[in-house]
């Protein structure tokens, strides 16, 4: 790394309506560096990356980039001087195929002015190799799993050539040996000389991969270190402060998983299967139980979770609800039949330009009124909902988009609540959340438990599986590789089933 940085802010401020987000903010990013940065949703991070990709223009403080004043006007002004960002929502067509959306705004063209596909293909597919992804560049875009699109997404941000990278959650789709992957990569293209800013919640990530890291709390800088001087604690006490312990305890060591219960069946499964997707899955689901499905990208959880819900009917096998046999060909069916689900990707199911108490009652507009809505219910049940998941801004009014990622998954949750399903499936339900919306989401989800509601969790991500789960299933290729109950479970167990 140079002595001079690549990237530096100076004293950076910036407010809305008044409020600070960004109080005299100082941050520096070296030549050949991959620099982590974390802090709880509204601590600043954004609006430190959005001043940075030119998305705000209007801030009080300097930024220079290899020495140079510079002073974006918008994001075209930014990726003109090497700068990309890779959001976590990720800016993909989903309609257009893989090489489409890695060359996009840089296709190939032949000499007579149209695009020239077969250079597209030979192209995308050469660099696509180069980062080691094996990915068919003709694939449609929106049939790949959420984590091979955010892999494309990133290689799109590398073709471009931007020698500065800001990486949004950029793990937060993947499996343990597709971020392995990514870290490969990462280091590589480090050694080449390009710098990368690391946003991430999965505080194991950033140690494993930054050099160094800084912390925001409250639109301040909290702290900043070397990696290899600090740990998890040191990150934690500087994000939240004392007093947040309920998902420390899956942070560090094993975590003791209760006897399994003995209530009701609530779901049971005997011989599921659905070809290129899951086979032979028997389970049960017990009122007042949060049952784990855990395994990496593609092990079949979430295909099992999306056909429990009717989106993608399984082919062979029997499910009972109640110990009643039912047939779940479609979402229409699976909610009659009381199974809800609150997929991983918020934004496939709710309206960001919409107010919160629409977004809670657009499932069960059915159910409040025959003939014609009525707002004022609507509201009075967006108030409840608000108070009991303690959803802030506490506003039903408020549109959805303006909330942080951890409100906008309670608010995916309470859309489910008004009347209580059977079922509740969750997938991915702390995906891209600071430490402490995850605890609230914790919080939430073991009330809902000991409320008697039936609960599957399904995630890639060993410490939600130990922060919720009473029982943990660990699928592999497919099957029920192997089930914790009644016993102490790491997450290096968990991770060595799968």
């Amino acid at each position: 790394m140079t002595s001079t940085p690549r990237l530096e802010l100076r004293a950076v401020a910036k407010s809305f309506g008044g409020v600070a987000a960004l109080k005299g903010v100082d941050f520096a990013l070296a030549a050949g560096e991959i620099h982590g940065l974390v802090g709880e949703n509204g601590a600043g991070k954004s609006t430190l990356m959005k001043i940075i990709a030119g998305v705000h223009a209007d801030y009080q403080g300097e930024m220079r980039i290899d020495d140079q004043a510079v002073r974006f006007r918008s994001a075209r002004d930014a990726r003109a001087a090497g700068i990309g960002m890779v959001h976590q929502e990720l800016a993909i067509v989903p309609t257009l195929s893989v090489a489409e959306n890695v060359l996009l705004g840089m296709q190939p063209q032949n000499r007579f002015g149209a695009i020239d596909w077969p250079a597209m293909i030979r192209i995308a597919s050469a660099h696509l190799d180069n980062l080691g992804l094996s990915i068919d560049p003709r694939a449609e875009m929106g049939s790949l799993p959420l984590g091979m699109q955010q892999l494309v997404e990133i290689a799109r941000v590398l073709f471009s050539g931007a020698r500065i990278i800001i990486l949004d959650e950029p793990t937060s789709a993947l499996s343990p040996p597709e971020i392995a992957r990514l870290f490969a990569l990462l280091a590589r293209l480090r050694a080449e000389g390009r710098s990368f800013v690391f946003i991430s919640h999965f505080l194991d990530d950033v140690l494993a991969v930054c050099d160094r890291v800084t912390v925001f709390r409250n639109g301040a800088k909290a702290g900043a270190a070397r990696v290899a001087e600090i740990d998890k604690t040191w990150l934690i006490e500087r994000m939240i402060g004392a007093g947040h312990h309920e998902l420390e305890e899956s942070y560090r060591g094993d975590i003791r998983l209760e006897s399994p219960s003995a209530a009701r069946p609530v779901l049971t499964t005997d011989g599921l299967g659905l070809a290129g997707a899951f086979r032979d899955v028997s389970l049960t689901l017990r009122a007042g139980e949060v049952l784990g499905i855990y395994g990496f990208m593609g092990s079949g959880g979430l295909d099992l979770a999306r056909a429990l819900f009717g989106k993608t009917p399984p082919e062979r096998g029997v499910v009972r609800i109640d110990d009643r046999p039912v047939r779940l060909r479609n979402t229409t069916e699976a909610r009659r039949a009381g199974v809800a689900f609150v997929p991983e990707s918020r934004r496939s199911m709710l309206f960001a330009l919409e107010p919160l108490y629409k977004n809670m009652s657009i499932s069960v507009l059915d159910r409040l009124a025959r003939l014609w809505l009525k707002p004022k219910r609507e509201q009075e049940i967006a108030r409840r909902h608000i108070t009991a998941l303690g959803i802030r801004p506490a506003e039903p009014g408020r549109v959805l988009g303006t909330l942080s990622g951890g409100n906008q998954q309670k608010v995916a949750l309470a859309k489910w609540l008004t009347f209580m399903p059977k079922v509740l499936m969750l997938s991915e339900p702390t995906r891209g959340m600071d430490v402490g919306a995850k605890e609230d989401v914790v919080r939430i989800v073991r009330r809902l438990r000991d409320e008697g509601l039936a609960i599957i969790v399904v995630s890639a991500e060993p410490e939600t599986v130990l922060a919720l789960a009473d029982r943990i299933l660990v699928m592999r290729k497919g099957r029920i590789a192997h089930e914790f109950a009644d016993e102490a479970v790491s997450k290096d167990r968990l991770l060595a089933a799968a």
